[in-house]
């Protein structure tokens, strides 16, 4: 019971983490002028996109999702970079204070857990208000196929470092 509360607790954090960066990257190409679907570097919207056969209604729908979370999210991502920015300029050329890098690491969890919540949220919304009940089935077996990938790399973090360096 516990080791599938952890696998699903890995699995929701892979999860909103390649959110995160497909976010990102869909504000980046927004910025740029460029539609998040298009271009040769799809990321992993792009792949669910094609995995799940979207329609291009479907796919605006989301994109409608991402832009009304915008006002939302963009402060958080901000402040992640702002963090990176001040972690790098309080270790640099080796230094090293604990209490620096322990309140910059405090307000970086901080936006991380509300960057979860609202990916969850918006990953909940595209779920149940966008996808058909075929797209949802496929959805979940791409989920399920997911958690036992992270299950096998569990596995291998919980071998002892002597089993996990030895040639087979």
């Amino acid at each position: 019971m516990k080791t599938k509360f952890w696998s699903v607790a890995v699995a929701l954090l892979a999860l909103v983490l390649c959110g995160a960066a497909v976010l990102s990257y869909a504000q980046q190409n927004e910025a740029a002028g460029a539609s998040g679907w298009s271009g040769h570097r799809h990321g992993h919207m792009g792949f669910m996109a094609r995995e799940l056969n979207l329609t291009d209604a479907q796919k605006q729908q989301i994109k409608t999702m991402m832009q009304s979370q915008h006002a939302t999210m963009h402060p958080l991502m901000q402040q992640l970079a702002e963090n990176r920015k001040a972690m790098l300029a309080v270790t640099a050329n080796g230094a090293f204070d604990q209490a620096k890098v322990q309140a910059i690491a405090n307000q970086q969890s901080q936006a991380m857990a509300q960057l979860m919540v609202q990916k969850a949220s918006i990953q909940h919304q595209i779920y149940t208000q966008v996808l058909t009940a075929d797209q949802r089935t496929k959805a979940d077996q791409m989920r399920e196929k997911q958690m036992a990938r992270i299950d096998q790399r569990l596995q291998k973090f919980a071998q002892p470092a002597t089993e996990a360096t030895q040639p087979q």
